[in-house]
């Protein structure tokens, strides 16, 4: 209908007709409430908008995944005690007594576009997070435009980037490939294709060759005597490597993580690590063993606080079972801290309850080919190392009686097949 023609009949519905002196006021209010109805029907028509247009609120998505740690990765030549796995209890307790304030909104809705492809049939929540970054050329610095300062992860997401190239190259990729190993036993029938190494020491040794060598501090010195000869060898170093990792799992109390308090290792970053930032080095942030659920144990959070000298590189662990659950825990850390990441270990294993290593060969081998996929498309992934260290069954190491095993050959053949 035109708006000349129904403009005079919306004219004729709000005239105001003559007020009886026995009609009830109960009728005198539904005739004030029929005609400011009718002007608001007028009004919407003038401007051409839907009558009672109203905002759709953004739903808030909290999801709690991966409150247990794990037995995790050491050298073949650092054997170790068995691996035991901490209880759910001990986690929440965990979470009980952290200082960490859930924040108000985790993901923006409805303004991101995704920069890699979904390799799932249905996206999860999550998965509206910022996805179109593009990597700085210098140091990465934390979101500084947010609106508001209680909710970290916005301040994340408004994070934008130092540099208009689109490709994930330059000083937070190694030799320009993202693909690595964790763990020097398969080196030699990787070198060709992977920019980058290390083997969770602070000297990583037994190999020459163009890949990467990055040194790691591994703890404070107190688990055990390896983590003491650790901490004496990068107290050593003098030459600034191109890289410095920082702790291995601090967060988590459990045989293969470095167990360490947030104000002691803040006190060791600041004296043994941080200061290579002023030499060149490029500083890799602690890993967590909590992986997304670092969220609701906050220990990161409270590291970044208390440290004098930031990390370019978040330093982040994935052991999942499926793509949906490796983009959340990218996603957290990316929406939170809005560096740079590397998953300096990815192993396939069922975390939802327990920690569970796979063991079906098949699912295996599409696992890797699945995420060496997903990573390389993903511009917020600058390099990833497949695990194979200890503690993730028989089916997954890559480096069997001194020959590949067929998931080692499976990532060979993956990242073999990776165009840089």
């Amino acid at each position: 209908m035109q708006l000349s023609t129904l403009l005079p009949l919306l004219a004729l519905l709000a005239t105001s007709t003559p007020t009886l002196a026995s009609t009830h006021r109960r009728h005198s209010a539904k005739a004030v409430d029929h005609a400011r109805a009718v002007e608001r029907l007028a009004t919407a028509v003038e401007r051409r908008q839907p009558v009672g247009e109203v905002a759709k609120p953004k739903r808030k998505v909290v999801r709690k995944r991966g409150t247990t740690c794990r037995a995790k990765t050491t050298t073949s030549s650092e054997a170790q005690a068995a691996a035991t796995t901490t209880s759910q209890a001990a986690a929440t307790a965990a979470e009980t007594s952290s200082t960490w304030v859930e924040p108000a909104e985790n993901y923006t809705n409805g303004t991101n576009v995704s920069n890699y492809q979904d390799y799932n049939t249905q996206a999860q929540d999550q998965n509206n997070s910022n996805n179109n970054y593009q990597p700085q050329t210098q140091t990465s610095q934390a979101a500084q435009d947010s609106s508001s300062a209680t909710s970290t992860s916005a301040a994340a997401a408004a994070t934008t980037s130092a540099s208009s190239n689109s490709t994930s190259t330059g000083q937070y990729t190694p030799n320009g490939k993202k693909a690595g190993i964790a763990g020097g036993d398969a080196y030699d029938q990787c070198e060709d294709y992977i920019g980058w190494w290390y083997d969770w020491s602070a000297n990583p040794s037994g190999h020459t060759g163009t890949p990467i060598a990055v040194p790691m501090l591994w703890g404070a010195g107190t688990v055990d005597s390896t983590d003491a000869s650790r901490l004496s060898v990068f107290e050593a170093i003098t030459t600034a490597p191109q890289y410095i990792m920082g702790f291995e799992e601090p967060d988590c109390s459990t045989w293969g993580s470095a167990n360490i308090d947030v104000s002691t290792a803040a006190g060791l970053w600041n004296s043994l690590i941080g200061p290579f930032k002023a030499k060149g080095s490029t500083l890799i942030s602690p890993s967590m063993c909590h992986q997304a659920a670092e969220q609701y144990i906050g220990w990161l959070a409270s590291f970044e606080k208390q440290i004098s000298v930031s990390w370019d590189i978040t330093n982040i662990h994935v052991n999942k079972n499926n793509m949906d659950g490796v983009k959340t825990d990218i996603d957290y850390y990316w929406n939170t801290f809005g560096k740079p990441i590397w998953v300096t270990e990815f192993a396939c294993v069922d975390d939802s309850t327990d920690f569970v290593p796979c063991t079906d060969q098949s699912e295996i081998n599409t696992y890797i080919n699945d995420i060496v996929a997903l990573f390389e498309a993903d511009e917020r992934v600058h390099a990833y190392a497949y695990s194979n260290g200890d503690g993730l069954g028989d089916v997954w190491p890559m480096y069997k009686n001194g020959a590949l095993s067929e998931s080692g050959q499976t990532y060979v053949t993956a990242i073999s097949n990776v165009q840089h």
